[in-house]
């Protein structure tokens, strides 16, 4: 292959051939390559760490803390399953900051106060995205809670949380803008409620700490009073409960009490109401959805022969933290039903030959039975019953004899064997 200069003519050479040349090229371009080919030290494998636990939630009970949050079932880079093996919550009592505490003096200087095991992959480098079909890795085996189930964790709070943790300022962390220095620590009164915050991360298969996930934070003061009893009744469509409204203020310090008592003087926050679910006392369900301000509360959840127990809770928002107290004791009963169906409707009769048909407006009782029949001979006083069984139709053909008059009625009935009154009567004679 010939060379060719743009401009200068075959015998215009330089005084190094042009062949000469292009072979050093050759020669330094190969060299590059073996020389950028060179295998090194090999790189680690890529790390896979579970996000954050999602959802924590702190709700407090007296001075239990109850808290919840999601396990992680991906990891920081969006493959699955997460490379988890168990996550742990973290607790410290110490005062809001400026800036605020960091995640990595949160773990040094608070408490872990416990934790739940996961079920982890077997091989945490063998993942899939997240469009990847489900079948395409292993599902995590072994003892714990499955990936992205809900896991709880209970603290008993003690006079000795509510010392706050004297904690360094942390060299890293940025300076506060100048007028965030200037009002702190002055921002108003001093801080008089402590505070106790909350997080919570997964660790690996081989111990390492993932992210932290977002905090909670219950204020550390005593609960509201519980609110002496609640009383319920109900009818066929929903139960009524009821109790006496809070208006006593804090008790004062005693023996008995855990934390100490807030001041009398001290404004209090607006005392609501919470309302449970308690017939599984172990589990009791949350059945308001935001607090109450009244006391009472409507629960039209009404199944037959089941037994229903109700707890309930006053409870004050600190910080925009519900505080609750202890709950009342269970009122629990069995749901009777003792509540008769309503005397049917628009009772007509129609004389035909040698019969006379009954129609009637249908009841509209969810647990209806059916109707029963009531025949005499005008003028009776007194009917008997011509329909052994409740009927489901709201109709009847009576075949009788022509030229006699009869009185008819019909009550309901329910499927509790609850009996309505008779509706109005008719007389009607067969052709």
């Amino acid at each position: 292959m010939s060379y060719r200069r743009p401009g200068r003519t075959q015998s215009a050479r330089s005084p190094r051939s042009k062949p000469s040349i292009l072979f050093a090229c050759f020669a330094a371009f190969a060299f590059l390559i073996v020389g950028c080919g060179k295998k090194g030290a090999p790189l680690p494998p890529l790390v896979k760490l579970p996000v954050p636990p999602a959802d924590l939630a702190a709700t407090r009970r007296g001075d239990t803390v109850d808290l919840s949050f999601s396990v992680p079932s991906v990891n920081t880079d969006g493959t699955r399953p997460a490379n988890v093996q168990r996550t742990e919550v973290y607790a410290i009592t110490a005062p809001e900051t400026v800036p605020p505490l960091s995640d990595a003096n949160l773990l040094k200087y608070g408490t872990k106060i416990g934790g739940v095991d996961v079920k982890a992959p077997r091989d945490p480098n063998l993942t899939a995205d997240a469009d990847d079909p489900s079948d395409e890795v292993d599902p995590p085996d072994g003892p714990g809670l499955d990936q992205g189930a809900l896991a709880r964790i209970k603290e008993s709070l003690t006079p000795e949380m509510l010392t706050p943790v004297a904690v360094p300022r942390d060299k890293n962390a940025p300076a506060p803008p100048r007028d965030a220095r200037a009002d702190a620590p002055l921002l108003g009164p001093p801080q008089t409620v402590p505070l106790r915050t909350y997080a919570a991360f997964g660790t690996s298969t081989r111990g390492r700490k993932g992210p932290l996930s977002k905090r909670v934070t219950v204020p550390l003061v005593p609960p509201p009073p519980p609110p002496s009893g609640a009383m319920w009744t109900y009818d066929e469509t929903a139960i009524t409960l009821t109790w006496p409204a809070a208006g006593a203020p804090p008790p004062a310090i005693t023996d008995a009490t855990v934390l100490p008592s807030r001041s009398l003087d001290a404004p209090r926050p607006t005392i609501t109401y919470i309302v449970y679910d308690a017939t599984n006392p172990d589990a009791p369900v949350k059945l308001t959805t935001a607090p109450l301000d009244a006391p009472a509360y409507s629960d039209k959840r009404i199944v037959w022969g089941e037994n229903r127990c109700y707890t309930v809770v006053a409870a004050e928002t600190i910080g925009g933290a519900t505080i609750e107290s202890l709950p009342t004791s269970a009122a629990c009963k069995v749901l009777l039903d003792t509540f008769p169906p309503a005397p049917p409707k628009e009772l007509t009769a129609i004389s035909s030959e040698g019969a006379i048909n009954l129609i009637w407006e249908p009841n509209a009782e969810k647990d209806l039975a059916g109707y029963i029949v009531f025949r005499g001979v005008e003028p009776a006083e007194t009917l008997q019953s011509i329909t052994p069984a409740p009927i489901v139709e709201p109709s009847f053909r009576d075949g009788v004899q022509p030229g006699i008059a009869y009185v008819y009625a019909v009550r309901a009935v329910d499927k509790a064997g609850n009996t309505s009154g008779p509706s109005a009567r008719v007389v009607e004679t067969a052709r």
